[in-house]
Formats: structure tokens, C-alpha cells, sequence
């Protein structure tokens, strides 16, 4: 099987990485050359365009910031539309809107080509380690012929239902991690504001109902000033918006979202959208005028 990769960002790039290991024949694209170096130079070997690796590849898999570069990547000149032919399948793992997922299945269901929308969830640690999660949406036929391909990049796979379900899904994930992280905030930041050591608080919370992945993952980076992106402010902001717009098609009222999208624009209106999404803290830093640290 030769797999098409496309997209060696932060995520996309680790995850090559764990195809490579896995012992997967892997061609690459991406417009940073650098990351397209470090990639072949583990053994991938590498294609001028999108088209040219869906003439190569039996899979693809995409890993894209968002819908737009989805849609170009696939649907657009010299995309993979081009290239492709009826048997070959697209996993798309970027986290997009659950509508361009089925807009983009629907075009490709014309030339006979599967679809499953994967995106993931754990940052670039989990990426890195091959521990990650992935929500799935798509055929099970297919989803069953490519789950270990996507296990070996991941921890956990999880078919969630048809085409687009694995964004729905990924936007329920993003949700309560943004949530989560604002809630971690407040806390700390009554701690500090009190006298009381945040880093004491989380050693004292963390086995107890309050305890979280996201406790355990962002506190810390909190407490240390650590705010190297592994999740950066811009993408949770990107994520959010898909929250936002998939809620309104739908006539839902979610203000817990709101709350932390405000936040996170007031964030990026200072500069910070590159920063880690453990950023939040600063937020609520700097309403009150105090500093959380260990």
C-alpha cells in the first residue's frame, strides 16, 4: 500500500513520521520544504503536487488547517481531484467543518473515490508518541479496511458514524478541552489570588472528580510559564468557529462556547494567537491583575 501525506505541520508532521515506523511506503507534500527534508531524509520520498501523489497512492491523507484548504487541496487546480481514480480513498484528518466534509465525500463519491473525515485529537505530544485519538466518520467497509493505518498514528481510532461524523465529534472534543482549560484557569487563578499554591491545588485535585486529561496536560504549563504551542490559540479559535456555525445550523444556543471564543479574541488581540491554548490563563491573568506560577 502507498499512502499519500499531505500536510507536515505540527501535527502532520509526526504523524509521517509513525507511518514511516509502522513500515508504510509514504509519499509527501507540503509547502514547507524544510519539513518536506526532514520527512524524506526518515525515508519518505516526495511529490511537486497534490495531483501527483493522488496519481501515485492508493491513500491519501490530508492534514490541512482548515475547510478552505481542504477544499482547495482537493477539489481546486491541480488538486487531487486531478489525480485521482475510482478505488483510491481519502482520509481526511484536519479538523474541519462537518458540512465541507460532506460537500467534499459527495464530489469524490462522483469519480468513485471513498471518503472517511478522521480528524485528532491530544496535540503534538500525543502526535509525536502515536497516542493520539481519532473520531471517524465514513463507510464501516472502508473505515475497517484503513483502521490500522490510522492505528498507527493513534492510540485510540473510533468510527463515529457516517461521513462527517468524525467532525461532529471532533467539534464535541474541542468544545469541552476549551472549556476545560478556562475552568482551570478560574481555579488557579483563585488559588494565587488567595494564597494558596496552584501547584498544591492540582497536586491535591488531580486524583478526585476534577481530575482531567486536560488538567494533567495544561496546568503544569500554566504554573511553569510554558506556553510553547502544542495546540496553538488560532486553530482552537478555528475550531470554535466551526462549533459556532455547525450550532447555528442547527438552532442551538451554546454560551459556555461564546464565553471562551471571547476569551480566546482577546488573546489574540494581544498577540498571543500563536502561543499554546493554555494561554487561556492569561486571560483571566490579565482581568485580575495577578499572575499564576508555581
Amino acid at each position: 500500500m502507498k499512502i499519500g501525506f499531505i500536510g507536515l505541520g505540527i501535527m502532520g508532521k509526526p504523524m509521517s513520521k509513525n507511518l514511516l515506523k509502522a513500515g508504510y511506503d509514504v509519499t509527501v507534500n507540503d509547502l514547507n520544504k524544510a519539513a518536506v527534508d526532514e520527512v524524506t531524509a526518515l525515508g519518505a520520498t516526495s511529490a511537486a503536487s497534490a495531483k501527483e501523489i493522488a496519481q501515485q497512492c492508493d491513500v491519501i491523507i490530508t492534514m490541512l488547517p482548515n475547510s478552505p484548504q481542504v477544499k482547495t487541496v482537493v477539489l481546486g487546480k491541480g488538486g487531487l481531484i486531478e489525480g485521482l481514480s475510482t478505488g483510491k480513498v481519502l482520509i481526511d484528518m484536519s479538523s474541519i467543518a462537518p458540512l465541507v466534509s460532506r460537500e467534499v465525500a459527495a464530489e469524490l463519491d462522483k469519480i468513485g473515490v471513498e471518503m472517511l473525515d478522521a480528524p485528532v485529537s491530544g496535540g503534538e505530544p500525543k502526535a509525536i508518541d502515536g497516542t493520539m485519538s481519532v473520531m471517524v466518520g465514513g463507510k464501516q467497509e472502508i473505515f475497517d479496511s484503513y483502521y490500522d493505518v490510522m492505528k498507527s498514528m493513534a492510540g485510540s481510532v473510533v468510527r463515529c458514524g457516517e461521513i462527517g461524523a468524525g467532525n461532529i465529534t471532533k467539534l464535541a472534543n474541542q468544545i469541552i478541552v476549551a472549556i476545560n482549560i478556562a475552568a482551570v484557569s478560574e481555579a488557579f487563578t483563585l488559588a494565587q489570588a488567595a494564597g494558596v499554591e496552584p501547584n498544591l491545588v492540582y497536586e491535591a485535585i488531580r486524583g478526585g472528580l476534577a481530575g482531567s486529561t486536560v488538567l494533567d496536560a495544561k496546568g503544569p504549563m500554566m504554573m511553569d510559564r510554558n506556553f510553547n504551542p502544542g495546540f496553538r490559540i488560532n486553530l482552537h479559535i478555528k475550531d470554535l468557529n466551526n462549533v459556532i456555525e455547525t450550532s447555528h445550523n442547527l438552532g442551538l444556543a451554546l454560551p459556555l462556547v461564546t464565553q471562551v471564543m471571547e476569551e480566546m479574541q482577546v488573546l489574540k488581540h494581544d498577540g498571543l494567537e500563536a502561543c499554546d491554548h493554555s494561554s487561556i490563563v492569561r486571560f483571566y491573568e490579565k482581568m485580575n491583575n495577578i499572575e499564576v506560577k508555581r
